[in-house]
């Protein structure tokens, strides 16, 4: 007992100096001329393995962003400061998934637990970003009786317009998109402001509602016993919880169904993120009640979904298929040694390092036999660009899909496969991610040398079995309908009700 007592202390420390070491190197200044070394790292590394780097951006003007950066660099930096000047040249690249990270502070586990005994001090309400003007649209815990509607003007003194405006240029969407930004946006901003401003127990804002003007004192409140306790049950996993893939931290499902009728002729599924996990027996068990129902139509709602695991949308895709398909195109890669490059041991613990190293020969010839070469390219093998066989619970009625802005990556792969397919039709506004594919699949986590910024490069071009567009934009709606901000307060859903509607007149000329 006393050596597991002293491995434990000594990991205690060790956790507690990595925390102190990495703070300090964040509070660094880092000269000229190591900054200039980064840029260079970071682009290099960018032509040794991103497989459409000159998509949106020729190679001269992406090679003159970055030497004008350099120029520019005449002074030593912080990493924060450092990544606020490189950020925007690799958004730049216009592929919604490439990005820094951005450099933060770390807590120590004292730290984190004492935060875990507080409530959000922004995190509490919910925006709407128009423009350069943020809103607050939901404040579930009534906090000093903010209105839904309000304008959020400013953050201790400082405009929040200048605030979004620095921002937004961090943020890329695929492409020449015009909608994903306000919704990717409004979900980063916190994340940005606290990396910029650090994580405070107060804050002055003021705000904007009918003309009038106020301002507030917002703090960082002490959960009580009760939400504790709520917090431990939210953490429990059913099966429930996991068929339906529940997130504890928004106390929602990733996934859900329902009938929007009594006699059960109109299906809907809301997905809004992809992660796979248990998505095999959701869809089996959802498209088995919807046939026992017999039901005609289908809504699925991918609106504000980011993406996720392209297993999950190739088996949704077997539920709506009437013949075989092939979901993607063969993914492109830049070199035969690129899945070798994905940081096997990335956020390992010891225990988890130590399997992984007998695993990793397996592991190695697996990945250097997963290429193969044609027409002087090279792909990467994977099941979902094979042909795949309609499910037998496959679903042959009416399909409709609900998009938005903040339908991105694997949302936009499978609306763009279901509209070339013309399997479904497609409501609301473009998608945040390219009609045509995008970079993702998986990543080699780079770490720029002297800034030490992580750096994650997608390493796979992965393309919908479609006829190409060409738009260099996202997936556009069949049926065109924008959502207000005043809809979102009102929880009214203008694209949802038009498909009632359209069912419903359907249903009169069937009579």
């Amino acid at each position: 007992m006393k050596n597991y007592s002293v491995i434990f202390i000594l990991a205690l420390l060790s956790s507690c100096a990595s925390v102190k070491k990495h703070n300090a190197q964040r509070d660094s200044c880092i000269p000229p001329e190591l900054l200039k070394e980064d840029v260079d790292y970071a682009y290099s590394k960018l032509q040794q393995m991103h497989p459409q780097l000159y998509w949106y951006i020729s190679k001269p003007e992406l090679d003159h962003k970055f030497d004008s950066l350099k120029q520019t660099i005449t002074e030593p930096l912080t990493p924060l400061q450092f990544y606020f000047k490189l950020q925007p040249i690799i958004a730049g690249v216009r592929e919604g998934h490439l990005s820094l990270r951005i450099p933060r502070r770390k807590f120590s586990k004292k730290e984190i637990k004492k935060l875990e005994h507080t409530k959000g001090l922004f995190s509490r309400f919910e925006y709407y970003i128009s423009g350069n003007r943020m809103y607050i649209i939901q404040n579930p815990d009534s906090i000093e009786s903010i209105k839904p509607g309000t304008e959020l003007i400013s953050i201790n003194n400082v405009p929040v317009a200048d605030y979004i405006i620095k921002y937004r240029k961090l943020i890329s969407s695929d492409g020449y998109n015009d909608t994903f930004q306000p919704y990717f946006l409004k979900d980063l901003f916190f994340n940005f402001y606290t990396a910029e401003n650090g994580l405070s127990n107060t804050a002055m804002i003021e705000t904007l509602y009918h003309g009038e003007k106020r301002t507030y004192k917002l703090s960082r409140e002490h959960k009580s016993e009760t939400d504790l306790e709520k917090d431990k049950e939210m953490k429990k996993r059913t099966l429930e919880k996991k068929v339906n893939d529940y997130v504890a931290s928004s106390n929602s499902y990733n996934r859900s169904f329902k009938f929007l009728d009594k006699d059960s002729t109109i299906a809907y599924i809301k997905v809004k993120s992809f992660s796979r996990e248990y998505s095999d027996q959701f869809y089996k068990e959802t498209f088995s009640k919807i046939k026992e129902a017999g039901s005609s139509y289908l809504i699925i709602d991918v609106r504000n979904n980011y993406g996720g695991s392209l297993h999950e949308i190739n088996n949704l895709y077997s539920y709506l298929a009437d013949k075989p398909f092939t979901l993607i195109k063969p993914s492109q890669v830049t070199s035969r040694d690129i899945p070798l490059r994905t940081n096997y041991f990335r956020k390992s613990s010891p225990l988890e390092y130590a399997f992984k190293s007998i695993a990793y020969p397996s592991y190695f010839f697996a990945q250097a036999f997963s290429t193969y070469k044609k027409d002087g390219k090279v792909f990467y093998k994977m099941k979902v660009d094979k042909p795949t066989k309609p499910n037998k619970n496959a679903f042959h009625g009416k399909v409709y899909v609900l998009i938005n802005g903040g339908s991105f990556s694997a949302s936009s792969i499978i609306t763009a496969k279901l509209k070339d397919d013309k399997r479904a039709t497609l409501v609301g506004e473009e998608t945040g991610g390219a009609n045509d594919g995008t970079v993702a699949g998986f990543y080699s986590y780079q770490q720029l040398p002297n800034s030490q910024i992580k750096f994650p490069i997608g390493l796979l071009l992965v393309q919908p079995n479609i006829n190409f567009s060409d738009t260099k934009k996202g997936v556009s709606p069949d049926i065109s309908i924008k959502e207000s901000m005043q809809d979102i307060i009102d929880q009214k859903d203008p694209q949802l009700d038009w498909i009632k509607a359209e069912i419903d007149k359907e249903k009169q000329k069937q009579k």
